[in-house]
C-alpha cells in the first residue's frame, strides 16, 4: 500500500518490526501505524466490552482503537498508541484485549449479547442474588477488565525528570504555533517551543497547501532552521504539555528513547516541570467522526488521517476509498486521494447544497467481517451499496481546548462553527491561538499566531518585531452539523469503550440526563483517549435526546493530563532506594563498627543499641546504657533532628504566628521549647528554637515531621503572609549534631572547647570552638540530666563523634542508641510523635497554658472549638505498673476495673512503654480520657494481641525528677 515518491519518510533506511508474530518492513519516520497501513494491516486490536474488530482510526495521541503491547526484553507496555509509536528496527508488538489472538477473539462472543449489555447494565445485573457477588460476578469481572496485560516484572527501564523556566512557552509547532515562536524568538525572548509529534510542522505536513511559493515541509524546514540558529529558543519535539497548572507552571511528557531500541542507560521518558512567563497555545484541532451504523469496523477512518498517511508518510489507506463528509475540508481528502491515483468510488457531502452525486446524503450502514468492504449511501428515499475497503470520514473539527480548561474554566459554544471554543481568560497567561482558537484555514491559523505573540509579548514588555504572514491560498470552511445518522444497527460513539448512540440515549431515558451523569453510567470518555474523538458527538446526542441545545448541556470536565503519562515518567526517579533513600548519620561507619543494629527513623539509619561482650539481649545493653547516662556521660548522634534557619526583620513576627508561644522576646543566646500547631488546631509538631542574632533563628524540629514543618514554613510564607522580610532555609544536611547527657556532661563538653564553657545555663545557646572548628553549643536536654547539644558542619562529624565517644568511655560512660534514648523520655515524660501523632492538641498534652492568649497564631481559633478540650478528651497520663514482673505495651488499650472490655468501654490507649531500669518497673505513656483527674486510679490495661491484662497506676507523665533539678544542674 505505500505509494512511490510520496510522503517524508526516509527510504533510505528500512527497517525491520514484528506484529502479533509476524515480520514486516517499514522506514524511518514511519509510526508503527502507518508502517502496518503499508502493509495492509488493518485489524489491529478489539474494543473492550463487546470485543468488536478495530482498526486505525486517527494519525495521533487522540487514536481510540489502535493500542497495542509493546514487547521488550520480556517487558511488556501495554496500551501504546501505534500512531503515536514511531517504528525502530527490531521493534515488536502484538494486539491486545483479545484471546487466543486478534483474529480469533473468544470473547467477541460478548457482541452477540449486545442487546443484554447495553449501558448501565452492570449496575442492574450484579446486584441479585446477592451471595454471587464474591463467589462469580467478581472473579469473572475482574478477569476481564483492563485493556492489555502486564509482564508481571519490575520496569528496570530509566526514566527522568526536568525542570525549566522560560518567557514564552508555545504549545504545538503547527502554522500558529511556528509563527507565535518566531515572533517572539526574534523579539528576543527566552522561548521554548513544544510539540507532541517527532517531527514539527503540525498539519503542514500532511497537507498539499503552498505557503509563499513553497510546500509545507518546505516552508516548515526553514522556519525551524531560523528558530534552531537562535540561542534564545528551545525546540522540544516528542514532548506533550499535558497539563496546566497554578502560576504559569505546565507539565510536560517528552519521549526521549521510545523511538528508539531500547538501551539501559537511555531514559525512555522525561517528565518536564516548565514554568512560563506567558503562553501561546497553538494545539490545533482533532477531527471529529459521524456516528452511523457500523462505523466502527476496520477501514474507517477519520478524513484528515487519511490525507496525513497519504501525504506524510506516503500510504495509501485503501484500494478504494470513499469519502463521507459535513463539511467542506473533508472534500480535500478525496482531491488528495486522486492526486495520488487512488481510486474514490464515492464522495457523499452531507451538506444540503453539497458536490458530488450524493449531496444530502449520508452513509447508512457498512459490511465486512475484519475490514470494510462496501458501504450503503442513503439519498433521496433511497439506498445505494458501493465498493470501498476505506472509509474517510469527516464531522468537523474540535478545537484543542482542554489546556484552557485545566484550571476550572468550561468552554464557550460556537454555533457557527459547530465546536466548543476556548473561554476568554481561562488560564492566566495562556493565549490560544490557531486552530485551538477556531481558526479554519491555514492562513487564519498563520496569522492568529502573529497575534497570540503579539499579545504575549506586550505583557512580557517586549516589542512585537516584523514578520510577515506568508501567502496562502484561500481554503472553503462551510460546515453542516450532522453528528449521527439514523438507521438500524449500533452507531459508535466512543470506539473503545463501545457507548453507542443508543446508550447515551437510553441515559438520559433513564435520568442521567447531565452530562456528568451520562458519561459515567455509560462510561463515554473513560477510556484511554479521554474521548478525544467522541465527547462533542456524544454530548450533541444527549442535547437532543433531553430537549436542550449543545451550549445548555455543556461538557464533561477536563482534567490532566491531555494524554496518557505513565507513572514511572511521574515519579522518575523515585525506584527502589529513589523511593526510599537511606540516609546516614556522619556517625554511622562508626557506629555499624560497633555492632550496633540500624533502624529506621523516618529515612534515616540510627543506631539501636551498642551491645558489649556479655550481654545476650537488646535489653541488657539498653538498660547499662541508660544506667550510664543516669550515672556518668553519655553520647547520642542527634544530627537527623530537623534545622531550620529563618532570618529577617520580621522573623520573630513568624515565629509567634507558627508557634503557640512567643518568641520574638526571646532573648539572644537562648534556646526556647515551642509548640506548633496544624490550621485545625491539633498539633503539628514540637521542638526548640534558638535565637542567635537580632534576626537570626534556627528551629529544630523532630526528625519524623522535618519536612512537614519545613512545607508548612514554606506555605505560611507564600501563601499567608508573603509581606513579611523573612527567608528560610533547611540547614539538617549542613550540621552535625551530639547530645552529651549525665552528670559528667559539662566536664565532657569542656574538654572538648578550645575556649573555657563559662556559665551557659539551662536553655541557653552560644558559639563554640571544637579544636579550631566554628561550632554552636546548646545547653538542651532531652534525657532529664545536664545536657549539651554541639553542632560542627556535617564534614567534621564523623571526627567529633569518634572524639566524644573515645572521651566518655574514659568517664565511664559511651555511646548510647534509640532504645535508651526512649527510656530517657518517657521517665521524664517527653513527647515525640508517638504522642503527637495528629489527632491530639495542646490540652490533650497538658501543654494548653503554651497557647498564648496575648497574641494569635495558626490553629489557635481551632483549637478552642467545642469538643477540643474538656474531660470528654483523652488526656496524656502516666502509667505505671502495680506489680513486679507486669509488662505495659504501647498500643494496649484501657479500661476501668470491672467493666467488660469492648469498644464501648475504651477509656484510651497506650503510645509509648518501657522497663525504667532506673525506677524499677515498666512505664507507659497514654492517653486517658479526663485523664489528669484520674491521678492515683488504677486503670486496666489489655492488650490482646500479645496476651497482657494488668492492672496499673494512673499517674503523671513525667517519672523521674518532676522538678527538673538535674537538668538545670
Amino acid at each position: 500500500m505505500r505509494l512511490e515518491g510520496r510522503g517524508l519518510i526516509d527510504r533510505s533506511q528500512p527497517l525491520r518490526f514484528d506484529f502479533n508474530g509476524r515480520t514486516y518492513g517499514g522506514y524511518a519516520g514511519d509510526t508503527l501505524a502507518s508502517a502496518l497501513l503499508a502493509n495492509d494491516v488493518r485489524l489491529v486490536g478489539r474494543s473492550f466490552k463487546y470485543h468488536r474488530p478495530r482498526g486505525i482510526l486517527t494519525a495521533g495521541s487522540a487514536e481510540p482503537n489502535a493500542l497495542v503491547e509493546m514487547l521488550e526484553d520480556g517487558q511488556v507496555t501495554p496500551n501504546t498508541r501505534a500512531t503515536v509509536q514511531e517504528l525502530y528496527d527490531g521493534l515488536a508488538a502484538r494486539s491486545q484485549n483479545c484471546w487466543p489472538s486478534v483474529g480469533f477473539d473468544l470473547l467477541a462472543v460478548n457482541d452477540a449479547f449486545a442487546p443484554f449489555l447495553g449501558a448501565g447494565f452492570y449496575y442492574k445485573t450484579f446486584m441479585w442474588p446477592r451471595a454471587f457477588w464474591e463467589r462469580l460476578y467478581e472473579p469473572v469481572i475482574r478477569r476481564a477488565a483492563g485493556l492489555g496485560r502486564l509482564s508481571g516484572r519490575h520496569d528496570e527501564s530509566c526514566y527522568d525528570k526536568a525542570f525549566a523556566f522560560c518567557d514564552l512557552l508555545v504549545i504545538g509547532a503547527g502554522p500558529a504555533g511556528l509563527m507565535a515562536a518566531l515572533a517572539a524568538g526574534r523579539a528576543g525572548a527566552d522561548v521554548i517551543l513544544c510539540d507532541e509529534d517527532a517531527r514539527m510542522g503540525g498539519r503542514l505536513l500532511a497537507e498539499r497547501v503552498v505557503l509563499d511559493g513553497t510546500d509545507g515541509p518546505g516552508w516548515v524546514a526553514g522556519v525551524l532552521a531560523e528558530l534552531g540558529a537562535m540561542p534564545n529558543v528551545r525546540l522540544m519535539p516528542r514532548t506533550t504539555v499535558t497539563g496546566a497548572y497554578d502560576h504559569g507552571t505546565y507539565g510536560a511528557l517528552e519521549r526521549v528513547g521510545l523511538h528508539l531500541a531500547p538501551v539501559p542507560e537511555r531514559p525512555r521518558e522525561c517528565f518536564w516541570r516548565i514554568v512560563a512567563r506567558q503562553a501561546v497555545l497553538a494545539a490545533g484541532a482533532l477531527e471529529r467522526p459521524v456516528a452511523f451504523a457500523g462505523n466502527d469496523r476496520p477501514g474507517v477512518m477519520l478524513a484528515g488521517a487519511v490525507r496525513a498517511y497519504l501525504n506524510r508518510w506516503g500510504v495509501a489507506p485503501g484500494r478504494k476509498v470513499a469519502v463521507f463528509t459535513n463539511n467542506a475540508d473533508g472534500l480535500r481528502t478525496a482531491d488528495d486521494l486522486r492526486a495520488a491515483g487512488v481510486d474514490v468510488t464515492a464522495v457523499v457531502d452531507a451538506r444540503p447544497d453539497g458536490i458530488g452525486r450524493w449531496p444530502g446524503g449520508a452513509v447508512v450502514a457498512t459490511r465486512g467481517r475484519r475490514g470494510l468492504s462496501h458501504i450503503t449511501i442513503r439519498h433521496g428515499g433511497r439506498e445505494e451499496v458501493v465498493e470501498a475497503d476505506c472509509l474517510a470520514v469527516s464531522g468537523g473539527w474540535n478545537p484543542s481546548v482542554h489546556l484552557t480548561c485545566h484550571l476550572g474554566a468550561r468552554p464557550v459554544w460556537d454555533a457557527a462553527r459547530a465546536a466548543f471554543l476556548p473561554a476568554p481568560d481561562a488560564v492566566p497567561g495562556l493565549h490560544p491561538a490557531g486552530a485551538a482558537a477556531g481558526a479554519q484555514t491555514t492562513a487564519e491559523c498563520l496569522a492568529d499566531g502573529l497575534r497570540a505573540a503579539g499579545r504575549a509579548l506586550d505583557a512580557l514588555g517586549r516589542p512585537m518585531p516584523e514578520v510577515a504572514v506568508p501567502d496562502v491560498p484561500q481554503e472553503e470552511t462551510a460546515i453542516a452539523p450532522l453528528w449521527s445518522v439514523p438507521g438500524k444497527g449500533r452507531a459508535f460513539l466512543d470506539f473503545a469503550n463501545d457507548v453507542t448512540v443508543k446508550d447515551v440515549r437510553l441515559a438520559a431515558r433513564e435520568n442521567f440526563a447531565s452530562v456528568e451523569h451520562m458519561k459515567r453510567y455509560t462510561t463515554q470518555g473513560m477510556a484511554p483517549d479521554q474521548g478525544k474523538s467522541s465527547n462533542v458527538a456524544a454530548l450533541a446526542v444527549l442535547a437532543d435526546a433531553t430537549g436542550r441545545d449543545i451550549a445548555e448541556t455543556g461538557t464533561t470536565t477536563f482534567r490532566p493530563p491531555y494524554s496518557p503519562v505513565s507513572i514511572a515518567a511521574l515519579g522518575a526517579g523515585a525506584r527502589g532506594k529513589g523511593f526510599a533513600p537511606e540516609r546516614f548519620l556522619t556517625s554511622h561507619e562508626a557506629t555499624v563498627a560497633r555492632g550496633a543494629p540500624m533502624i529506621e527513623a523516618g529515612l534515616w539509619y540510627r543506631p539501636s543499641y551498642f551491645p558489649q561482650p556479655g550481654e545476650s539481649t537488646w535489653r541488657d545493653s539498653c538498660d547499662r546504657e541508660v544506667r550510664m547516662v543516669r550515672q556518668a556521660v553519655g553520647v547520642c548522634d542527634v544530627s537527623t533532628l530537623g534545622k531550620i534557619d529563618i532570618q529577617g526583620p520580621d522573623a520573630g513576627a513568624f515565629l509567634d504566628f507558627v508557634y503557640t508561644n512567643t518568641f520574638s522576646n526571646l532573648p539572644e543566646g537562648r534556646v526556647r521549647y515551642g509548640l506548633m500547631l496544624r490550621e485545625d488546631g491539633h498539633v503539628m509538631d514540637d521542638g526548640t528554637t534558638a535565637r542567635l542574632g537580632p534576626h537570626h533563628y534556627l528551629m529544630t524540629t523532630t526528625t519524623a515531621a522535618a519536612g512537614q514543618v519545613m512545607r508548612h514554613l514554606d506555605f505560611v510564607l507564600q501563601a499567608l503572609r508573603p509581606d513579611w522580610q523573612v527567608r528560610i532555609a533547611s540547614v539538617t544536611d549542613h550540621w552535625a549534631q551530639f547530645a552529651v547527657a549525665g552528670p559528667l556532661a559539662r566536664r565532657l563538653v569542656s574538654s572538648l572547647l578550645d575556649d573555657p564553657m563559662g556559665a551557659l545555663s539551662f536553655m541557653g545557646c552560644a558559639p563554640v570552638r571544637v579544636m579550631g572548628v566554628e561550632g554552636r553549643l546548646f545547653r538542651i536536654s532531652f534525657s532529664g540530666e545536664e545536657g549539651y547539644e554541639i553542632a560542627v558542619p556535617a564534614r567534621f562529624g564523623a571526627a567529633l563523634w569518634r572524639d566524644l565517644v573515645a572521651r566518655a568511655e574514659t568517664l565511664g560512660g559511651g555511646p548510647y542508641g534509640m532504645e535508651a534514648l526512649n527510656v530517657l523520655r518517657i521517665e521524664k515524660g517527653f513527647l515525640t510523635h508517638a504522642e503527637i501523632h495528629g489527632r491530639v492538641t495542646a490540652f490533650d498534652v497538658g501543654l494548653q497554658g503554651m497557647v498564648s492568649a496575648r497574641k494569635d497564631c495558626i490553629g489557635k481559633a481551632a483549637s478552642q472549638r467545642p469538643g477540643l478540650t474538656g474531660p470528654d478528651r483523652e488526656q496524656l497520663v502516666g502509667l505505671r505498673a502495680r506489680q513486679a514482673g507486669d509488662v505495659l505495651t504501647a498500643g494496649a488499650h484501657l479500661f476501668t476495673p470491672g467493666d467488660p472490655v469492648g469498644r464501648e468501654n475504651d477509656q484510651g490507649y497506650v503510645t509509648s512503654a518501657c522497663f525504667s531500669p532506673t525506677l524499677g518497673t515498666h512505664l507507659a505513656l497514654a492517653f486517658l480520657r479526663d485523664g489528669r483527674a484520674r491521678h492515683g486510679q488504677e486503670v486496666r490495661l489489655v492488650d490482646h494481641m500479645r496476651g497482657i491484662d494488668v492492672i496499673c497506676d494512673v499517674t503523671a507523665p513525667v517519672f523521674f525528677d518532676p522538678e527538673g533539678g538535674r537538668a538545670r544542674g
